[in-house]
Order: structure tokens, then C-alpha cells, then sequence
């Protein structure tokens, strides 16, 4: 076959795919396969209208292809015609070891890349066809043709599907192969000569076991495949694996070491051009395998008894793969799910480790230029540059964090006498278990609303110094699927004393805060620049989210991009000192505004917080304004106490909690106290046409209504929800009230309503309560709830 001597370096080739990923109402791939021939720019322009309009890739897959981000390919045919069961949770190990998961499938006749689980079940539950090269044009014809049929790709398939798509990773269970006496019947697996065309590194655990493995690698051979098996260790030579046992006694073609290794063989396979695929064959868990000899006698039974019963062509592998099953007792199947979970797991490995290998080379889209010998095509007048410009796409995002990220060290005390005495010891050392983690509030508030709901863009804004924690946090980032674009890393050259920020948490043996130091400079050394209105204008977020790390003037700054642009506006305090920001001493800066000419919708502060705030904006005059006099007098609060009593407690009004809020009301209109074991207390103005002032339902947590005439205040709406649960089994504290706004806004970016997510917020708050991370990797079981909220 001749190679295009012209082929697309990876990086352009990604990023003019997902420039054309998109129209009105679907978000679709471009024609993204390498031609074989030279032909007209016509016929091309053709070719690739008529991929867009066949071929339909998810919103996510295509922005994770966009931006970099590392995607794994996974095939349908192991839902519609495996017998594995539902609870594989393929998906889930892709999104946990930092990948985005694109299952392969065909839809009602559209070959879809990224289906979502409903529309896995629809295919499922829809008489789906399976799904090799051969019947792709077929079902995708008769979808044209008005028959609608559902499929579902087997290996080969998908390798098709998923590389049109951009898609470079793929993991699966095992490989087909050639089937003994493949020789003489030449049954020989479509997945072979697929291997052998299309550019795609598939991760398995070999070939069937019951196959003829040599003539199998012979044949991988003669198409140009590269075949290399793990090492997972061992040195020297390593077997190519037999699916259900490590060891198959056919020496490996080739070794890899590691997911770096392997990433670099894709990197360079891609950057040459050469069209044919790559074999990374991961052998089974050890402690799961069969022993090779025990399993050669039952796969001989196995295929002799398919031999006497006839069962040949496409009836030859179920009925030999049944056989096994019954005749290892089960053990087969389950060790069948094991490998391809542990498949899967490892290509999502690769394909974070070789999205960080590109990350290093990658060129910003819109600085995209001409690399000798990497140019898509030689002409004057590249039809990719006119598809450029028609479409691209925007940065535009749902939630943009503007706040912190760092190194983040958790000190917890393990000392012997901790049970009688949990606290560490003053002035000496104390034993501890001490972990690393990339944290930040504002990390943590963008890392939970992402892996809350999935489904929402979330950008990050935030700086880190050129240093080694830098390149730490950046890399983890990445691999973490978040988008970095908006990551300013200060040179050492222009900024010789910014360090990336670090915060060190001292826990006791409850794992309870006992101190915390944090090193933040970097974020109140530096003013707010015009990089940062650019990212607010060219985002148009529907949220921002601000921390208390930045400097007051910095706060005030995102505040007026975010009003600007026409965003609601959040702030979260951080912590006491940091949270008296907002309301600092206003000389020279803009106002902070008064309902309803606010600048800060929300504030989430806990009981601590929210004291030094009211106490700062008491001590900077805030309430002299004769607007906030005007606000209060709205409110109608005569009488408050009782009213205060019945919604909260007596505790809480004596320390003074609701007064609190009221006061700060006209200047942030809605503010939720975290009050920890005892919930959450929320505090809002209600315009004078909230249907919640006339429905009886609310009665009870209306605190009280306006009376006079101003034009937009109807009444204070305070409503106290208990925990959603009681947390016992404690395991960090950190990153708990950052993950509950994290998937709060995750739920308001969405459309829901704020008293229709706290409960929600509470439950992901409590599942990295019970997480050594400073955000729970669990929250994605939250995601249905949510959305549903969000309704």
C-alpha cells in the first residue's frame, strides 16, 4: 500500500478534526483519515462534507479531542454481544485513571463515536447487528435508506469508527486471530487485516487463547503490525500471552516497558505517517490467570467438540468461548472480566501519558503554522484553511474558576497515644502519615463541578511558577482531562519570585484542621491583567467562581469581567483572613455594589467566614451606605428573633449566624453558611414576583416580606437543611467545602435552582469527607441526581 507522503502531524490532524466537529445541532467529526491517492481539492472538500454529515461524535469526545485531552476508544459489541454482564464499569475505569471514554457503536444507522449510556441501552435493547468493516456502509446505507438499525462494532469496526474520529487509544478484551487450520479454511479474524490498515494502538491480552497464536503473529507480521507485549517487570524476552494466561510459549516480537514507552511508539507512528496499527498486548493479572497448561487441555475439548459439532465461520469462537466457560467452571469468565478491565485501565495510561507527550509539542490553534513535511496537503489553496475559518469553534465554557491551584501536603497525626490524646504535640516532632495531592480551592471547585455532572465546560484560571511544583501541577492537570489553557505559568526572567503556590495541612488523629499554612503570594503579587478579561470575554462563562486567594484589587477585577460579560458571580472566602477581601477598605477600587446593582451573586462562606466578614464590612463602614440602609428597610425585618429561632435554633441565633447574613444580604443576594455536622443555612432576597412569596408550600421559610415600595425586593427567603448525612468513617477533611460549591455550580450552570442543589452538594461534600483526595473520584455517581435537581 502507498503511504500519503504528506501526512498530518498529530497535533494539526487533532486539531483540524475537532475544528470541524460542529454544526448547528450536533457535533460531528471531519474527515480525518489519511487519503491513499491524490485528488482533487473538490473531491476532498466533498469527502469531508459527507463525514460530517454521516458520522456523529459526542460533545465531550470531540471537545477532549479539541483541547488534548486523552480519549480511549471502547467497543460496543462487549455490551451487545458479550456475555460479561452490565457491571464492568469500563467507562468509570477510563474517567478514574484520568481519560474521557468514547464507546463505538452505530445508532438508528448513525456510526456514533462517544454514545452515552441511555443510547447504549437503546442499542442494546434494538436487535443490534454486529459490527465489522464490512457492515459499516450497509447499516449506515439503510439509515440513509429510512431502515434504522442499531450495531454494534466488534474490534475491528471500531478501530474504523473511532480513528475517522481522531481517536489514537483503543482498549478491549482479546484480539481475534487465526483460527487453527486457518491455513487450509483461511478463517481468519477481520481484526488482523484491520491492524494491518488502520493507524489505531490497540491494547489487549493477545489473541483468543484457543487460537493458532503463531500463525496469528505471522500474520500481524505480513500486514506491518508492531506487536509488543508489557514486561510488567520481568527482563529479557517475555511470552506474547494466551488471553486467560500470561504465558502462551510464543516468545513476544517485541517488549514495552511501560505506558511512556508505549505512548512514544504511538507518537512516533503517527508523526510518520504510517498507516497500519499497533498491538500492545497487556497479559493478564497474575493472581487471575489460568495456568497454561490446565487451559490448553480445556481448549483443546473446546475445539474439538466445536469440530464435531460443526460450528464454523461465525458460529466457531461463541461456541468454543461457551465451552470454555462451562468447562473451567466460571473461572474463565471471570478472568475474562478481569483482563478487560485491566485493558482498559492501562489504555487509559497510555493515553494520558501520550496526551503529556504531546502536550510539550502542541501549538495553540490559533497559532498553528506549517511544518516542513507535515503540511495536511501541497496546494496553494488548502481547502483546510477555508474549513478553518468556517468553522471555528469558541473557548466558550460554562463555569470559569478563577482562584488557586498548589501543591498540597496533609500532615496527619499518628502518634501512640492518639486516642487519649489526638492533637500533635507543640514544640517537637510527631509521627505522621504525610501525602501529596494537587489542590487549590480553586482547583478543587473546577476539578468537582467537572467530574460532578461531566457534561459542563470548566475552565480553569490560575497561575503557577516555573519551577518543578509547576510542572507537577500542569502535568497532573492534564492528566486529570482539565483544561489548561488558562493556566499562566510566570517565567522565572519577568517574575524571579513566584513560587508556585503550597499549602501544608496539619491534621490530628480525627483527621480533624489543626493548622494550615498556606504559601499563596503568587496570587497577590501580580495585578489583574488584560490576559485575564481575554479569557472572561473569549469564555463568556454562565458562572464565575472567584476565591479569596487573590489580592482585594484582583477580586474586584474578576468581579467587573465577570458583570461585564454578563456572568453571575460567586466568591468563596477560603478562609477567615481571606474572606474579609471582599469586603476590604474601598479607596480606589470599584464598588462591590447593592441590590440589585450587585456585583456577587453568591457567597459560600462557613459560620467562621461568614463572622469575619460581617465584622470587616462593620469595620470598613459597609453598612453606613445609604444604600444598604435603603435594602434593609425593604427586607421588613421587625421582630426577627422568633422567626430566626423557628427556621434555625436558638444556638444559631444567639451566635448570631442568620443576623449575620441579613446584614450582608443587600451586598451578596444569596449566601449559603456551611455549618458542617448541622447543614447548611440559606440565606436569599426574593424579587417581589417570586411565585415562593404566595405558595403555602414555602410559608414556612419565608422570613419575611416587603411592605414599601421598592420597585424590587419582595421578601428574604432563609431555609436551614440538615446534613444530608452523618459522616463517621472520616478520612480527610480537606477539599470538603470546595467540593460542595464545586458541584453546586455544577448544577446551577445547568439551569437548576440553588435550593434544589444543596442536598446534592452535601452528598458530594460528604463522599470526599470519606476520600484520601481533596475531591472524592466518586462523584460522578452523583451526576443523575443532579441533573435531575437541575430540572
Amino acid at each position: 500500500m502507498s503511504q500519503n507522503p504528506t501526512a498530518m502531524s498529530l497535533l494539526r490532524r487533532s486539531w483540524l478534526l475537532a475544528r470541524s466537529s460542529y454544526n448547528c445541532t450536533n457535533h460531528w467529526t471531519s474527515f480525518a483519515h489519511t487519503h491513499r491517492r491524490p485528488f482533487s481539492s473538490s473531491k476532498k472538500l466533498g469527502q469531508i462534507s459527507a463525514l460530517k454529515d454521516l458520522l456523529k461524535v459526542s460533545e465531550e469526545v470531540a471537545d477532549a479531542l479539541a483541547t488534548n485531552k486523552p480519549v480511549v476508544a471502547l467497543e460496543s459489541t462487549i455490551y451487545t454481544h458479550g456475555a460479561l454482564g452490565n457491571d464492568l464499569d469500563l467507562e468509570g475505569i477510563v474517567r478514574r485513571n484520568g481519560g474521557i471514554p468514547a464507546v463505538v457503536g452505530i445508532l438508528g444507522g448513525v456510526p456514533t463515536v462517544g454514545l452515552l449510556p441511555h443510547e447504549i441501552t437503546r442499542i442494546v435493547e434494538g436487535s443490534p447487528k454486529k459490527v465489522s468493516r464490512r457492515d459499516i456502509a450497509y447499516l449506515v446505507g439503510m439509515g440513509i435508506a429510512g431502515n434504522k438499525i442499531n450495531g454494534g462494532t466488534t474490534i475491528a469496526g471500531t478501530m474504523i469508527l473511532a480513528r475517522l474520529a481522531g481517536i489514537q487509544v483503543f482498549g478491549t478484551g482479546g484480539l481475534g486471530g487465526v483460527h487453527r487450520g486457518g491455513h487450509e479454511s483461511l478463517d481468519i479474524s477481520a481484526d488482523l487485516t484491520e491492524l494491518g490498515r488502520t493507524r489505531m494502538a490497540v491494547i489487549s491480552s493477545g489473541c483468543k487463547g484457543f487460537l493458532d497464536i503463531p500463525r496469528t503473529l505471522e500474520y500481524l507480521e505480513t500486514q506491518g503490525v508492531l506487536v509488543s507485549t508489557f514486561s510488567d517487570g520481568r527482563s529479557g524476552s517475555v511470552d506474547f500471552p494466551a488471553f486467560w494466561a500470561r504465558d502462551s510459549g510464543i516468545k513476544s516480537p517485541s517488549v514495552v516497558q511501560d505506558e511512556k514507552q508505549a505512548a512514544a511508539m504511538i507518537l512516533a507512528q503517527e508523526k510518520l505517517g504510517i498507516e497500519s496499527g499497533l498491538l500492545f498486548a497487556n497479559p493478564i493479572p497474575e493472581e487471575f490467570s489460568i495456568p497454561r497448561d490446565e487451559m490448553n487441555a480445556v481448549i483443546e475439548q473446546a475445539v474439538s467438540e466445536s469440530t464435531q459439532q460443526g460450528a464454523l465461520g461465525s458460529e466457531n469462537t461463541p461456541f468454543i468461548l461457551r465451552k470454555i466457560r462451562e468447562l473451567t467452571g466460571e473461572r474463565s469468565a471471570l478472568a475474562n472480566k478481569v483482563l478487560v478491565r485491566a485493558n482498559v485501565e492501562r489504555a487509559a495510561k497510555i493515553a494520558v501519558a501520550l496526551s503529556q507527550l504531546t502536550a510539550g509539542e502542541s501549538v495553540q490553534p490559533h497559532s498553528i503554522k506549517k511544518q516542513s513535511g507535515f503540511i495536511p496537503f501541497e496546494s496553494e489553496n488548502n481547502p483546510f484553511d477555508e474549513m478553518k475559518r468556517e468553522t471555528e469553534t469558541t473557548s466558550q465554557a460554562d463555569i470559569l474558576v478563577a482562584g488557586s491551584v498548589a501543591v498540597d501536603l496533609s500532615c496527619d497525626y499518628v502518634g501512640e497515644d492518639s486516642l487519649e490524646h489526638p492533637t500533635p504535640h507543640l514544640h517537637t516532632s510527631n509521627p505522621a502519615h504525610i501525602g501529596q495531592s494537587i489542590g487549590g480551592v480553586g482547583h478543587n471547585v473546577a476539578l468537582a463541578a467537572q467530574r460532578a455532572l461531566q457534561i459542563p465546560k470548566v475552565r480553569l484560571c490560575s497561575m503557577v511558577g516555573d519551577d518543578l511544583a509547576g510542572s507537577t501541577v500542569l502535568s497532573s492537570l492534564r492528566a486529570s482531562g482539565m483544561d489548561t489553557s488558562y493556566i499562566k505559568q510566570l517565567s522565572r526572567e519577568h517574575y524571579p519570585a513566584s513560587r508556585t503556590a503550597q499549602y501544608v495541612a496539619v491534621n490530628d488523629a480525627n483527621k480533624n484542621l489543626v493548622l494550615g499554612m498556606a504559601d499563596m503570594g503568587i496570587f497577590t503579587a501580580q495585578s489583574f491583567s488584560e490576559y485575564w478579561n481575554s479569557a472572561v470575554k473569549e469564555s463568556k462563562p454562565k458562572w464565575i467562581v472567584v476565591d479569596g486567594n487573590w489580592a482585594e484589587r484582583d477580586i474586584r477585577a474578576w468581579v467587573r469581567a465577570g458583570k461585564q460579560n454578563k456572568a453571575r458571580v460567586i466568591f468563596e472566602p477560603v478562609s477567615k483572613e481571606k474572606s474579609t477581601r471582599l469586603f476590604c477598605k474601598e479607596k480606589g477600587l470599584e464598588s462591590l455594589g447593592v441590590f440589585p446593582n450587585h456585583g456577587v451573586d453568591l457567597i459560600t462562606p462557613n459560620q467562621y467566614e461568614l463572622a469575619a466578614m460581617h465584622a470587616a464590612a462593620q469595620r470598613n463602614e459597609y453598612f453606613e451606605d445609604p444604600r444598604w440602609w435603603e435594602t434593609i428597610d425593604a427586607f421588613g425585618m421587625r421582630g426577627a428573633r422568633d422567626r430566626f429561632v423557628k427556621i434555625t435554633s436558638v444556638d444559631m441565633t444567639d451566635a448570631g449566624i442568620p443576623q449575620q447574613a441579613i446584614q450582608l444580604l443587600p451586598y451578596t443576594p444569596t449566601i449559603i453558611t456551611k455549618l458542617g455536622s448541622h447543614g447548611a443555612l440559606l440565606t436569599a432576597v426574593l424579587r417581589k414576583n417570586d411565585p415562593r412569596l404566595i405558595d403555602p408550600a414555602y410559608d414556612r421559610f419565608i422570613l419575611s416580606r416587603s411592605f414599601n415600595d421598592h420597585p424590587e425586593i419582595g421578601g428574604v427567603y432563609m431555609r436551614l437543611f440538615p446534613a444530608a448525612e452523618q459522616v463517621e468513617d472520616i478520612v480527610s477533611v480537606n477539599g470538603v467545602g470546595d467540593t460542595f460549591l464545586g458541584v453546586l455550580v455544577a448544577g446551577l450552570a445547568q439551569g437548576g435552582k440553588v435550593e434544589n442543589l444543596i442536598n446534592v452538594a452535601q452528598k458530594g461534600a460528604a463522599l470526599t469527607l470519606r476520600s484520601h483526595q481533596s475531591v472524592s473520584e466518586k462523584l460522578g455517581i452523583l451526576r443523575g441526581e443532579l441533573i435531575a435537581a437541575a430540572s
